[in-house]
């Protein structure tokens, strides 16, 4: 389980340092993709994997399946962690994410996310997260 939020950079050949803690769930080699609400999300092997396979169980035939699937796995890429703990980040996704220079690494459960900085800032704000408004929805769902 991924918990946490970490402040870091990339550096200009668009590497970036993992955290520890991250590192150790994640493993060397792990799947990095294009996420929702402009981050990218970050997958173990293993987990990867099982979302893979709960995907397939999807019908293709419905037109917005299809439009996610292609938008997930188009933007996939197999990341090393090298002797530093730097991933390299590849081009296509940094622009996607608007990932320049200070970003925010966030622990969510079974995934890393990987923010530009003043994107998570905004998005964790008072006036989108108060916590009043997540009970609510929360209590919608029955948790």
């Amino acid at each position: 389980m991924f918990y946490g939020e970490y402040q870091h950079t990339v550096d200009p050949k668009g590497r970036v340092i993992v955290p520890s803690k991250f590192r150790e769930g994640l493993g060397e080699k792990f799947i990095l993709t294009k996420g929702l609400d402009s981050c990218l999300f970050a997958y173990s092997s293993e987990e990867w994997t099982s979302l893979e396979n709960k995907l397939k169980t999807l019908p293709f035939t419905d037109k917005d399946v299809r439009a996610f699937i292609r938008f997930f796995f188009s933007g996939a890429t197999e990341c090393e962690v090298d002797k530093q703990g730097r991933i390299l980040i590849p081009q296509n996704l940094r622009e996607y994410a608007v990932l320049e220079k200070d970003i925010a690494i966030i622990g969510v459960s079974s995934r890393v996310e990987i923010w530009n900085k003043t994107t998570w800032e905004n998005y964790n704000s008072d006036d989108n997260m108060s916590a009043d408004k997540i009970a609510e929805k929360m209590s919608l769902l029955g948790i």
